[in-house]
């Protein structure tokens, strides 16, 4: 990593990152296959030619908003009309039934929207269990061991039993859908749209590195 804007980001990161891409776009990376990848721009345009289906200029956020209004219509039982870009997700989703209804929601979708967190105070004291337990390994190891343990069950159980949107528009939930499960979210999942990618991926990288999108130029320098 050499740009002023990148050079923060792990290499393994950068490789996790790879493999949601794999899976939105559904497209398969062999390893070093993008070796002689050194700009932004360079990795847009390769990912655009792997897709290989046919080209289809329609908008796929329209048609995440689509999909999911239908969805929301459906398994609350409301007015398709009544929801909107700009409607709040916790006015949607009231908390006692978070859980169930947006269960219900990826269910019907067919994959995974992870919008649900846990609250932040019990993030930060599994996090601070977990410092305390490591460096507890080195002076007593049964306790920093169970120790260890715990924060980890707890960080397991808690992510999977969280009520705390992270989210909070529909708005936003459109724009992830096609970040991150960008086929799946078009009507006819055989076709994409070719002039969308570079800025699907300026948007995801942004989102998920927390860049200056400014600086996501076709020249900004990766590898």
């Amino acid at each position: 990593m050499k740009d002023c804007e990148l050079s923060n980001i792990d290499i393994e990161e950068i490789e996790c990152f790879l493999e949601e891409i794999e899976k939105s776009f559904k497209v398969h990376f062999l390893n070093n296959e993008l070796i002689h990848i050194t700009k932004f721009g360079q990795l847009c345009d390769y990912i655009t030619n792997k897709i290989e289906l046919e080209n289809c200029n329609n908008c796929t956020n329209q048609q995440a908003f689509y999909k999911l209004r239908e969805a929301i219509a459906i398994i609350l039982n409301v007015e398709k009309r009544t929801i909107t870009l700009n409607q709040s997700l916790a006015d949607l989703f009231p908390r006692k039934t978070r859980i169930t209804d947006i269960k219900k929601l990826e269910t019907y979708l067919g994959f995974k929207l992870n919008i649900l967190r846990p609250h932040h105070c019990l993030s930060i004291i599994f996090s601070a269990l977990f410092t305390i337990s490591f460096v507890a390994l080195f002076f007593i190891l049964p306790i920093g061991l169970l120790g260890i343990l715990i924060s980890i069950t707890g960080f397991k159980i808690s992510h999977e039993n969280g009520t705390e949107l992270s989210l909070k528009t529909i708005r936003q939930i459109v724009e992830k859908m096609t970040r991150e499960n960008y086929l799946e979210s078009r009507r006819n999942q055989n076709t994409f749209n070719k002039n969308e990618i570079e800025n699907v991926l300026i948007d995801w990288f942004s989102n998920q590195f927390d860049l200056d999108k400014t600086k996501l130029t076709r020249e900004a320098k990766l590898f």
